[in-house]
């Protein structure tokens, strides 16, 4: 029996695909998660009560930690990080410290211990924001290969997205160095349950939507997104890990998203048809300072390299986000 190895496992993207490694493969999992942003909800604790699946609770920004991990995983996905806009502005020396030391720590554990295994590192869309503001235009859909841009050092904005920019170089060199498999995917708008509280569009309109705040604030209505539902990303993700397309150097680097792009208006509006709720009227506002007007991914790599397409519909997707919030407020 095989072992895969998650880190930040009770983290959005973390639970979601145990769950889906747990119901698709016959693989012991090994979750390490320290809660600092993970929750042991009822979910979580539902989904560590599988007898493949272990939990560890570990600080990975500790060397000791290391230790307790093991070594004979197939598959290594690399999810901690410290997310979340207001921890950026509020604490970004630690952002940058725990996701550059976490991975630093990890690699090197990999290449010494888990040489034979593959590691697939989480990287974001943030890694080329800066592109656009330095210089005015990016390719629409956005490839992988564009210019990976800090454009302004002293906005703790980028005390993220800079560790995901770093992150990569990082994860393709010490593949290159200690020659094993590696693979960088970068998630676009991953939507679904237990996708936090703060900071995120859908979560925020589904709360608005049952509080029935009346006018309803919408932000930057006229933006464009697409959305990828959990279950379709995760799948794509351990497609990508399963293939052996991805196992050769120079290491590819993948962007997961839909491509069905939607303004923020025509979003919201779509979740009002699917609770069965309008308000009277909406309050239209600027976007958030920062925020990009349009953000189209191109996933025809994803799709020619593992055939990858979304099996969930954007309708179905946000009423099942919008049940799971309904009964799980924040």
């Amino acid at each position: 029996m095989t072992k895969i190895l998650i880190t930040g496992g009770a983290g959005f993207i973390g639970y979601h695909l145990a769950r889906h490694l747990i119901e698709t493969t016959d693989s012991e999992i090994v979750l390490v998660d320290n809660f600092l942003r993970g929750k042991m909800d009822h979910d979580f604790e539902e989904l560590v009560k599988n007898p493949r699946i272990q939990l560890l609770n570990l600080d990975l920004t500790d060397l000791s930690s290391y230790e307790k991990l093991g070594s004979g995983y197939s598959h290594v996905y690399h999810l901690a990080a410290i997310n979340g806009t207001k921890l950026f502005y509020e604490i970004p020396h630690e952002v940058l410290r725990i996701n550059a030391l976490t991975l630093i720590y990890m690699l090197d554990w990999f290449a010494k211990k888990n040489h034979d295994g593959k590691f697939c590192f989480t990287s974001s869309n943030e890694a080329y924001a800066g592109g656009l503001n330095a210089f005015g235009v990016l390719p629409i859909p956005t490839p992988e290969k564009v210019p990976l841009v800090i454009d302004d050092p002293y906005n703790p904005r980028w005390s993220y997205g800079s560790t995901k920019l770093v992150g990569e170089l990082f994860v393709i060199h010490y593949a290159k160095a200690y020659n094993f498999r590696a693979l960088i995917v970068r998630p676009h708008n991953f939507y679904g349950p237990r996708a936090g509280y703060d900071g995120h569009v859908i979560p925020d309109f589904c709360g608005r939507i049952a509080a029935h705040i009346d006018p309803f604030p919408v932000y930057g209505a006229d933006d464009t997104r697409t959305f990828c539902y959990i279950d379709d990303a995760v799948r794509a993700m351990r497609m990508l890990m399963d293939s052996d397309k991805t196992d050769g150097q120079p290491i590819e680097t993948v962007h997961i998203g839909d491509f069905a792009e939607i303004t923020i208006k025509d979003l919201v509006e779509k979740m009002f048809t699917i609770v069965g709720w309008h308000p009277k009227s909406l309050d239209i506002q600027s976007s958030p300072p920062g925020s990009v007007k349009r953000r189209l991914a191109d996933v025809s790599k994803l799709q020619k390299l593992v055939g990858w397409k979304p099996e969930i519909s954007l309708d179905e997707g946000l009423k099942r986000t919008y049940d799971w919030y309904l009964n799980n407020p924040k």
